[in-house]
């Protein structure tokens, strides 16, 4: 049985796709020490991870290296989350690195980072999903603990910078096994119901393990299908959750999400004096141009002295009449002198001014007029037209050699 032939390029694909097809390799967390670390100006960065006995090939690509809070050096301890394939140029597999912290980090931090890559590939964090936020909402959603010292602080601070707000606080456990099935209904209930046109979620600082309810994939997903804007508001500053990444904005701290989400009605009212002052002057000004105007037109002689500049238009009117009609007047007299000439000379070339000198005009039997003898025959009939009347004749005798003026003479 003959065996198949498979070039590099094929069998460097086939191993690609085998590799892929298994969905263990699709999001692993590789535990290694950092070698030959290398970040190109490109950004992106090509190390290995290796133990007492093997190597593995790793990639870093720009957009996820952003995201790597610690600077990797050769020689650290790290956990690198990411999938396996195959660079089927060189023929080796690699880990294609979405996310890295140093070793010690904790189980809570690689699930925490599994699930950021796996949000991140489905595109939950993308910016062209985040909705924007409304300049001036009425209705504000709380979904938070009533109990907490964050809804508190939201409530005054909301109250303060834009009171025509309503507040609605949606409880909810925001600490333990329930809290995210909880904090998912609540999402749900205001927007299946219309409650607001914002939402607030989160509470205040704490462990890791006490913000884990706000790490919960459920909760993510709940925030990302809202119609209603989310503004995540967990824990204090240096605090991040999953759901930081899939809100529409994302609060430093509860106070800072109260902040964000309504304006100042203090720089709004200052904006409107000082808006409705620049409106004042700018009137004024338009006044005082307008009025320097007026001013002007009315010191004119075309208004002081209306009558009189009327008359000198009518009399510039009488000189513009009489200036075109005496134009008119040589125009039609060199009209009529062309016109006369042109009789003269048409009269001149008529024949019937030639017939009153005395002469006739042969003509044959179709009134043709007859220009030579040779033209006639003995006994031909022709008319002689005259000046006043016109003769039929005969002809008897032809002659020719005979000038007219022989003719004339002897007569």
């Amino acid at each position: 049985m003959e065996k198949e032939v498979f070039t590099v390029s094929r069998l460097n694909a086939l191993l690609k796709e085998c590799i892929e097809s298994v969905p263990v390799f699709h999001n692993v967390c590789v535990l290694g020490e950092v070698s030959n670390y290398k970040l190109y100006s490109s950004g992106h960065a090509y190390f290995s991870l290796k133990d007492a006995e093997s190597t593995l090939s790793c990639v870093l690509f720009k957009g996820n290296a952003r995201m790597v809070r610690f600077r990797p050096e050769n020689g650290m301890q790290v956990l690198a989350v990411g999938r396996v394939s195959v660079y089927p140029r060189d023929g080796k597999y690699q880990l294609y690195v979405n996310a890295m912290m140093p070793s010690g980090a904790g189980d809570l931090q690689a699930a925490f980072e599994q699930l950021k890559a796996k949000l991140d590939a489905e595109g939950l964090f993308s910016p062209e999903a985040k909705k924007p936020l409304p300049c001036f909402p009425a209705k504000i959603a709380l979904v938070t603990s009533p109990a907490g010292a964050a809804v508190r602080d939201m409530i005054r601070i909301l109250g303060v910078r834009w009171p025509r707000a309503e507040i609605l606080v949606v409880p909810v456990r925001v600490q333990g096994a329930e809290a995210p099935s909880e904090i998912c209904a609540a999402i749900r209930l205001v927007n299946e119901n219309h409650l607001a046109d914002l939402i607030i979620t989160g509470r205040g600082g704490g462990s890791m393990e006490d913000l884990w309810g706000f790490n919960d994939e459920r909760v993510a997903r709940a925030v990302f299908a809202s119609r209603i804007p989310v503004i995540s508001a967990v824990g204090h500053e240096p605090d991040v959750t999953i759901i930081d990444y899939v809100a529409d904005q994302r609060a430093s701290t509860p106070s800072n999400a109260a902040e964000i989400a309504v304006p100042d009605q203090a720089e709004i009212r200052s904006g409107l004096q000082n808006a409705g002052v620049r409106l004042w002057k700018a009137m004024e000004k338009k006044l005082d141009v307008s009025r320097k105007l007026l001013t002007s037109y009315a010191s004119r002689r075309v208004l002081s002295e209306a009558g009189e500049v009327l008359n000198l238009r009518r009399m510039d009117v009488d000189l513009l009449r009489e200036r075109l009609l005496f134009h008119q007047q040589r125009i039609l007299s060199a009209k009529k002198h062309h016109f006369s000439a042109l009789t003269a000379s048409l009269d001149a070339l008529s024949p019937l001014k030639v017939l009153s000198r005395g002469y006739t005009a042969a003509l044959d039997g179709e009134d043709r007029i007859v220009r030579s003898v040779t033209a006639l025959s003995p006994g031909e009939e022709i008319g002689l037209q005259f000046a006043d009347g016109r003769a039929e004749c005969t002809v008897n005798t032809l002659f020719t050699g005979k000038s007219f003026s022989t003719v004339f003479n002897k007569e």
